[in-house]
């Protein structure tokens, strides 16, 4: 295992910070292509569990942040603490400013029609140097690969963010990255719609609590069954594992 990961429930997680995340994506960037990051919280650790390809783009993955607060929690629970957490929108977030003060072009993939393009115009409002190479809502299905890998290679990114939701965004980037060669890719879940305005973020008090899972259950009900499998069954998962090792 690298120096600085953990693993919980066989899932490799790095102990790093939002800076430390940072300027390795600025190395990887300017070492080139592929790399691929993943934001990691309780409902991928659980996706792993029965999804073994998605297991595998996880173990290969370049940078996996810790992206949850019940990741925290299971990491301390475990005995290997980590130092914060690294959320797919803070990330974004600081990609964008980096973007902008570097000059590295980003391509938005995915999401609903319309709703990459109102994310990138949103960045770009609040960062003007920031260079747009592109937006595509496209689709996770591998027959749409090939005419999706032609736009991209054609925009010349270096930066690939993708919308499609875990896990599919992470097996689109594992199964086109080899091809595409970008720089950095990086799934970013429901990122666009929170920058879109299309979906409200939890305040940042209940982010800071650890209750984003209670705020998203009272504005997206629908969710209820993301939410079951990534807090009470999570937390039993990883308690029992943690007997097990005693």
């Amino acid at each position: 295992m690298r120096s600085g990961r953990i693993k919980i429930l066989g899932v490799p997680i790095d102990d790093i910070t939002e800076p430390e995340a940072v300027a390795l994506v600025q190395a990887m960037i300017e070492r080139g292509g592929p790399h691929q990051i993943c934001t990691v919280n309780p409902e991928f650790i659980m996706e792993a569990q029965r999804n073994s390809a998605f297991s595998s783009v996880l173990q290969a993955s370049d940078l996996n942040t810790p992206d949850g607060f019940g990741v925290l929690l299971a990491a301390r629970w475990l005995g290997t603490p980590l130092r914060g957490r690294v959320t797919g929108v803070e990330l974004t977030l600081r990609l964008a400013a980096l973007a902008a003060e570097r000059g590295y072009r980003i391509f938005f993939l995915g999401a609903g029609p319309g709703v990459a393009e109102a994310a990138a115009a949103v960045l770009q409002q609040r960062w003007p140097r920031l260079q747009i190479a592109g937006c595509y809502a496209g689709s996770p299905d591998p027959a749409n690969d090939e005419e999706q890998r032609q736009i991209i290679a054609a925009a010349q990114p270096d930066i690939l963010l993708v919308a499609y939701g875990h896990p599919r965004q992470e097996l689109w980037i594992a199964r086109n990255q080899p091809v595409l060669r970008i720089p950095l890719a990086m799934g970013v879940g429901g990122t666009f719609d929170y920058l879109a305005g299309r979906v409200p973020r939890a305040p940042r008090l209940l982010r800071r609590l650890g209750l984003e899972w209670a705020f998203r259950f009272v504005v997206q009900p629908s969710r209820w069954r993301r939410i079951i499998d990534a807090v009470p069954v999570f937390a039993l998962t990883v308690v029992r594992q943690g007997r097990c090792k005693s």
